[in-house]
């Protein structure tokens, strides 16, 4: 009976897994035509965000403790894997096709292995250096260097920011949510991850608010269409796929598949959303991408799974931390897979 139950637990984790990597991969492509046809890239993050935001206040208030007991945790959350990641990548994607932007962000698992390797001096298994060398290359392909760099280099620069931002994330938040308080002497309870979330996004919404400016937005243009690869798509409801399927859905499907799967199997699903966006960007928007650019996608997600599923070697004595962190090295596989800061 306990087999039957863990099988359909680990069923029910895979099928809320590939939900949310559906849920995810669609965002960029529904965000686009908003801001083809007119919207700001920064008011569409704005509204998404703070839409979200409004949606989970009544579990942001059944978690209030976790303003006093994890300030920090929230700030970084919100600031870094809300604010940074959703305003950078869909600044991107209005220079650069979605897929492509997507794909330069998973670059973050192996920039948060270079953070491990040279900033806090610990080393890193040869399997998540061979990860790092795949995606890197396979990036170059998709972006096909050898054309002269044939891509907005603003447009790659933007996607770059956002990969930055998860990998500030990262290492914040398991500095912040995995060791104890500070002054305690023991381990505090981890942090409800629904709960970070929904204060992620409140404090998202609240510095959006002041980079974005809504006040000056065309608010007229939500009472519209957009044009989606030939098609005429109200506005609203556009809006209304970003914030409920995009955001809301997506991260409580994420956090609780999560949950019920290991860290390295939701690692692998995480990596079709590049997939799945490529493919939703390819029919729905009309971005298609050459023969070399699909085959470098797949090596940089190759890369990418490999760099999150290869755990750095535990240390051998005491480890110099960098920035005031002190990422624990087997800890930093679970980060990379289950505390994803995802579009």
């Amino acid at each position: 009976m306990h087999a039957s139950s863990g099988f359909q637990g680990r069923s029910a984790g895979l099928g809320l897994a590939l939900l949310s990597a559906f849920a995810f991969g669609g965002s960029g492509v529904a965000a686009k035509p908003l801001i083809e046809a007119g919207l700001d890239p920064l008011h569409v993050v704005w509204l998404r965000v703070a839409g979200a935001a409004v949606i989970m206040l009544p579990v942001a208030w059944r978690h209030r403790n976790l303003v006093r007991e994890r300030p920090a945790l929230l700030a970084g959350f919100g600031l870094f894997a809300v604010a940074g990641v959703q305003a950078f990548y869909f600044a991107s994607i209005s220079r650069i096709p979605v897929g492509v932007a997507l794909l330069v962000e998973y670059l973050a698992p192996a920039l948060v292995l270079g953070w491990v390797r040279f900033v806090q001096r610990r080393p890193v298994t040869r399997a998540a250096a061979v990860g790092v060398v795949l995606a890197v290359g396979g990036l170059a392909c998709v972006v096909e260097v050898w054309a002269g760099l044939s891509f907005d280099l603003l447009g790659l620069l933007l996607a770059l920011g956002a990969a930055c931002c998860q990998v500030g994330y990262f290492v914040l938040s398991d500095h912040g949510g995995q060791g104890g308080r500070e002054g305690e002497g023991e381990r505090a309870e981890p942090p409800h991850p629904v709960g970070v979330i929904a204060y992620g996004l409140i404090v998202g919404a609240a510095v959006l608010t002041v980079v974005a400016r809504p006040w000056g937005m065309d608010w007229s243009l939500l009472g519209g269409s957009a044009g989606m690869n030939g098609d005429e798509v109200p506005a609203w409801l556009l809006l209304g796929w970003i914030v409920l399927l995009a955001t809301v859905l997506a991260y409580i499907t994420g956090v609780v598949s999560v949950r019920l799967l290991s860290p390295q199997v939701a690692g692998v699903v995480a990596c079709l959303e590049a997939v799945i966006a490529t493919g939703l960007a390819w029919v729905l928007l009309g971005e298609h991408l050459s023969a070399p650019q699909l085959i470098g996608g797949f090596v940089v997600l190759t890369g990418a799974f490999i760099a999150q599923s290869a755990a750095p070697k535990p240390p051998s004595g005491p480890v110099a931390a960098g920035a005031g962190t002190g990422v624990a090295a087997g800890d930093v596989e679970g980060e990379l897979s289950s505390g994803r800061a995802r579009h």
